[in-house]
């Protein structure tokens, strides 16, 4: 039976090179990385500037994202809306990392075999890789059952009316070979081994109360809360020993309070 990976990086390569960020992805982002996920027009436009996005692009972006539904308006800027609150939701869980405990069992999600629109297999494919499940064949998805029901309701909900659900134990199976199946965990690992020695030198700055790393900060922690959420978030039971998980989340929950620390003085300091 052949099987597919979630694979989020290439196997061997030496570094990523950073996609060019546009002034709708800088914009969210900036509100992606805030709580609650709103700021001030000011704040928000001033942000896109340390990433070299001029105020009238800024606010050109901001337009069209109202527009699209991915913002509304507040009494003094803007707030995520639409699929970019989805996605603040999958990157919380993603922050907040696997349950402690598991008890074995797995979660086999099944799609009927009646055909089904286009729309309806994209929109559950998004869905399954928010929930974490590895797609062992077409038409079946599978995780273990570690993971607090609730975190992504929107997702949930798409699985429930679209796949049958089965919660139970492997038969004489501890696991760990069909997860490595499912995900290419040395690759994941890898990247955020990776990730993990450029947030070291930029965290050093900003504990510094380096204004200029933020420019360059604020693309490696995109990029690591983007690798984040590829994490399949399996159980300790499941992974190898020397997996860099949480080393990950806590290195970026540290980078997180330096640089807004930082932002903060850097928006006080602007005329």
């Amino acid at each position: 039976m052949a099987s597919t990976r979630n694979t989020t990086t290439a196997r061997g390569a030496p570094a990523v090179e950073r996609p060019r960020l546009t002034a709708r992805s800088v914009i969210a982002s900036t509100l992606l990385g805030v709580r609650p996920p709103q700021l001030t027009t000011r704040a928000l436009v001033g942000s896109a500037e340390l990433l070299g996005v001029t105020p009238g692009t800024a606010r050109v972006a901001i337009s069209r994202m109202v527009a699209a539904g991915e913002l509304e308006t507040t009494a003094d800027g803007y707030r995520l809306a639409g699929h970019l609150l989805q996605r603040q939701a999958r990157q919380d869980l993603s922050r907040s990392g696997p349950a402690t405990r598991w008890d074995g069992r797995w979660r086999t999600a099944l799609v009927p075999a009646e055909a089904r629109p286009a729309a309806d297999r994209a929109e559950l494919r998004r869905a399954m890789l928010a929930l974490r499940h590895g797609e062992l064949r077409d038409g079946v998805w599978l995780r273990p059952d570690n993971l607090p029901a609730g975190a992504l309701t929107w997702a949930e909900g798409v699985a429930d009316r679209q796949t049958i659900t089965v919660v139970g134990q492997l038969d004489g199976d501890d696991g760990a070979g069909l997860a490595a199946r499912l995900w290419d965990l040395s690759a994941w690992a890898a990247e955020a081994n990776r990730l993990r020695t450029e947030l070291a030198p930029l965290q050093a700055r900003l504990d510094r109360g380096d204004s200029e790393a933020l420019a360059e900060g604020f693309v490696v922690a995109a990029a690591t809360l983007r690798h984040l959420q590829a994490d399949p978030l399996l159980p300790a039971e499941l992974l190898p020993g020397d997996w860099p998980g949480d080393d990950l989340r806590a290195d970026q929950e540290r980078f997180d309070v330096a640089f807004k620390a930082v932002l903060r003085d850097w928006h006080l300091a602007r005329p």
